[in-house]
């Protein structure tokens, strides 16, 4: 096992829920925040998961950053601590709402934003679409560039009842194989766990099935087509061994981007790079926000 996986999930601390009034009839959310203990800390640093993830994939890093910077964390409605209840849009157009709802929630005035995954739709999407104004943008393995979602996605898809329907065990071991097959080195059983637990037990699965059926293209199109917008110094970075989002996209998202921003790659890593390699990752974002600092 490589020396920069963790060997235990770091503890995170008890979330706090916040009720968000917004015209989707309001969404209640599991936040998190973590701080220095002995200064002032220098900047806000919000960190957006992706799916099927909740706040655990950031767990590490945000650790590390707290050590100088105050760290907002959020479980997107539908994941993680978040109600998972039927009924309530969990679909990338309802969560960019959500976030820029979130940020006036907590005040935040320009902070920077770290996502992964979907979540860096979402960043973008309350970015472009929501006029949530950031203070840099880091960018990791995004879902954002035609194609995505794959052959499991479509299929979910076209038969939501069918799968949340399996067996519990069934369900569960499918989970776990699928959270572990986007790592590209093998992840401690108990990350793995903490990842797969929100969605093993009956509400959760349904959730989980629910969550893939509502994301479409249909809804990054717009964003992508005002990626050249973005109001704010971005960072990409990707895993070159990325198995669900390829390493060229990288490049092509930066592209459409302004200033055509610098790439940092991970190499050898997967999609779960957060939690793969926290310590490079960790080190990147320091990087950039320390950077960002000095100027």
């Amino acid at each position: 096992m490589p020396a920069s996986l963790p060997a235990r999930e770091p503890v995170l601390p008890e979330p706090v829920f916040v009720d968000l009034d917004i015209d989707d009839g309001g969404a209640r959310v599991a936040t998190y925040v973590l701080e220095p203990t002995d200064r002032a800390p220098v900047a806000d640093v919000v960190l957006c998961h992706g799916t099927p993830w909740s706040v655990h994939v950031w767990a590490p890093v945000a650790r590390a950053l707290s050590r100088d910077y105050r760290v907002f964390l959020w479980d997107m409605p539908g994941y993680g601590a978040s109600p998972k209840e039927a009924g309530r849009a969990v679909d990338l157009v309802a969560q960019c709402e959500r976030f820029a709802a979130l940020l006036r929630h907590w005040s935040l005035d320009r902070p920077h934003v770290v996502a992964h995954d979907i979540g860096g739709v979402v960043a973008l999407g309350a970015h472009l679409l929501e006029d949530a104004d950031f203070a840099s943008l880091f960018l990791l393995d995004i879902v954002m560039l035609d194609p995505w979602g794959s052959p499991f996605f479509r299929l979910v898809a076209e038969n939501e009842s069918v799968f949340a329907a399996v067996p519990g065990p069934l369900h569960a071991a499918l989970v776990r194989e699928y959270i572990a097959g986007a790592a590209n080195h093998g992840l401690p059983a108990d990350v793995v766990e903490a990842l797969a637990e929100p969605w093993l037990d009956q509400v959760g699965q349904a959730a989980f099935y629910r969550q893939i059926a509502q994301l479409s293209p249909d809804h990054t199109r717009p964003i992508v087509a005002r990626l050249g917008e973005v109001r704010c110094p971005v960072r990409v970075g990707w895993a070159t061994n990325d198995p669900w989002i390829p390493f060229e996209q990288a490049a092509r998202l930066g592209a459409a981007l302004p200033g055509e921003p610098e790439v940092v790659a991970f190499p050898g890593r997967g999609h779960l790079v957060p939690l793969e390699d926290a310590a490079a990752v960790g080190q990147a974002v320091r990087h950039w926000l320390d950077a960002g600092h000095r100027q």
